[in-house]
């Protein structure tokens, strides 16, 4: 057995004994960086910092304050909140006291959180703001369980007649509470630590469901200690690192990150508004991030606006450089994989290196500068972009899992990454490829099953173990990888013929730099066609550009001359396709997709099934006059 897996195998049986450790090893080292806004609204944030040791005497307070509550091992805390350093302060406190936390959205709306927290027995919410702590109020009657609520950020809050007691208190009120508890009962949190196991419950993560009530996935307490071991075992982080962590901490990927975090010990940056992003990059100045597809595509389409914007001139040098950053990487990449070496041919090098002078700098400096790599999961990245990022000098390591398996099942190693995979199985997790393409899983990662639901829970998972993921995939000689679609996504044409529509999808997000959305359809139909939502800042540019100059997005997208535009790209994909994948007919949408819509999830994924409902009319239009409408 090798030394990794060995150091996996005995691990703790939970991140909890991991979180104690890491505070007694380096109490005065930075664990956290977080913004705080100018009091008088205008200028940059102010970046503060919490040790290891301050986190700890927080955590501790927290998770006293529960027990002082009344709260018992397993019984569930929800935490309804943007990410934000309190989110992470939190769920270790519930973790400390043995109790376990459910995630919930803070875009979820109040009747799917009341679903939530009655279908979870949640007897405390920890509530980000005001708007959360409304949403409880209004579906009070509908959760008799609930017997607290916390308030972090308490401006705002006014009290309601109507409440019981004692129900609503501040984040500071509990941490206080939780204070003069632990001076009482010294022991108190490191007995309840001591008495986690490792089948224990520690994570209620519901499923954005795209029809129905979402699913609760139950991750116990060795789960998150497994990931925290293996996610180190893969080399990809050090003590030394800096991450920069916006992801929504209710996705179970934002949750894995802190969990490799504790075992390491490097310093988190912690701001979950995506707005920010641009900005705080170069003020963090991590050295890794994790992040979706559809973050690295609007950089892309960001970079290849303001190239356009600077005139012919400049755009043409920046789609000579994006050429010469894809063939860089594809050489790259193929060379390491043949000799461990990662070398370019003389010429090659040559344009490479003025393409970098040019272009690829600048883009590492809206990065931060020091980003050594940058992990993308939740969905697949579009090749061609990964290889254009690759070639530019940021390295964007694919990986893999789902809420069922707490996050990642696999991702690219290091410098030996192949752009279009997913890279190879976490240490310690197996995997197969069943007789018709499904993937399957196996190791400490996967779920105990859903909360409530054993029969739902018996469709996935089986008596020894494997989990059926729902994705379609294919395994290299050598382990990795590569994603081709979701099971119930592909597509049988009327024809017979069967398409992979996230592979035609990202193919057009590669070749038109305007796409924000691509949705491919054709199931039992004779043709393919697509509904296509247009990045607003991109077309709107090119729009003031072509007479279209303070026209609306949704004036701009029926202009015939953006149909046009659009219609040229589709045409460039289809040069590409085999016949029967080519996007006969589209449509523009007349807006983007988003979350508020219920078109998107928070973690940016798209819910096929309600943009198909609410654009049937559209899609309907498509095939109006074909053989089989």
């Amino acid at each position: 057995m090798s030394d990794t897996q060995t150091l996996i195998e005995n691990r703790p049986p939970s991140v909890a004994p991991l979180f104690i450790e890491r505070v007694a090893a380096t109490p005065d080292a930075e664990a956290y960086r977080y913004p705080v806004p100018p009091s008088s609204g205008q200028g940059p944030d102010e970046w503060r910092s919490l040790s290891w040791s301050q986190t700890a005497e927080r955590v501790y307070a927290i998770a006293a304050g529960l027990v002082e509550l009344g709260v018992q091992p397993e019984q569930r805390v929800a935490l309804a909140s943007s990410t934000r350093v309190e989110w992470i302060l939190a769920d270790l406190g519930v973790m400390c006291a043995g109790a376990a936390t459910t995630t919930v959205y803070p875009s979820t709306n109040a009747e799917e959180s009341a679903f939530i927290l009655s279908d979870s027995e949640s007897r405390v919410l920890i509530a980000e703001d005001a708007v959360q702590l409304a949403k409880a109020r209004e579906r009070r009657a509908e959760l008799p369980n609930l017997a607290h609520v916390v308030v972090i950020d308490a401006a705002g809050v006014t009290a309601d007649d109507t409440d019981p007691e004692g129900w609503v208190l501040s984040l500071a009120d509990l941490e206080a509470r939780g204070a003069v508890y632990l001076a009482a009962n010294p022991a108190v949190v490191k007995e309840r630590v001591a008495a986690i196991t490792a089948g224990q419950l520690a994570t209620l993560i519901y499923t954005s469901g795209t029809t129905g009530r979402p699913k609760g996935v139950r991750l116990t307490h060795d789960s998150w200690s497994y990931m925290a071991k293996a996610t180190v075992a893969t080399g990809l982080i050090g003590k030394d690192d800096v991450q920069y962590l916006w992801l929504p901490l209710a996705h179970v990927f934002g949750k894995m990150l802190t969990s490799g975090q504790i075992e390491v010990g490097h310093v988190t940056a912690v701001d979950g508004r995506v707005d920010k992003i641009i900005e705080n990059l170069p003020v963090v100045r991590p050295t890794y991030m994790a992040a979706v597809p559809r973050i690295f595509e609007k950089v892309y389409n960001g970079v290849a606006a303001k190239a356009r914007a600077g005139g012919p001139a400049k755009y043409k040098i920046f789609k000579w450089a994006a050429d010469i950053a894809r063939e860089s990487a594809k050489v790259s990449q193929d060379n390491f994989r043949r000799t461990g070496t990662a070398s370019l041919p003389l010429g090659l090098a040559a344009k490479h290196k003025v393409a970098d002078a040019l272009v690829y700098t600048k883009l590492r400096e809206a990065f931060g500068g020091r980003l050594r790599a940058a992990v993308s999961g939740s969905a697949s990245l579009a090749p061609d972009i990964g290889y254009f990022f690759s070639g530019a000098g940021i390295h964007i390591l694919e990986g893999y899992g789902l809420t069922e398996s707490s996050a990642a099942s696999f991702v690219n190693p290091g410098h030996a990454y192949r752009t279009g995979t997913v890279g190879k199985p976490m240490p310690g997790t197996e995997v197969r490829i069943a007789d018709d393409g499904e993937i399957m899983l196996r190791g400490p990662g996967i779920m105990q099953g859903y909360q409530g639901l054993p029969e739902k829970t018996a469709e996935v998972l089986e008596q020894d173990g494997w989990f059926h993921t729902g994705d379609i995939g294919e395994l290299s000689p050598d382990g990795y990888l590569r994603i081709t679609d979701r099971k119930k996504d592909l597509i049988k044409t009327s024809g017979g013929k069967y398409i992979a529509p996230a592979e035609v999808e990202g193919q057009f997000k590669a070749v038109c730099p305007f796409v924000s959305n691509i949705l491919v359809y054709g199931a039992d139909r004779n043709f393919c066609t697509a509904l296509i939502s247009l990045d607003e800042e991109s077309i709107l540019a090119w729009g003031a550009e072509h007479g279209l100059g303070g026209k609306s997005y949704a004036e701009v997208v029926a202009a015939e001359r953006t149909k046009a535009l659009i219609g040229g790209y589709v045409q460039r994909l289809n040069e590409g396709l085999q016949r029967w994948q080519t996007i006969k007919k589209f449509r523009l949408l007349p807006r983007d997709l988003d979350i508020e819509h219920g078109e998107l999830t928070p973690s940016l994924k798209l819910k096929r099934p309600v943009v198909e409902r609410e654009y049937r009319d559209l899609i309907e239009e498509m095939y109006a006059g074909s053989r089989e409408a």
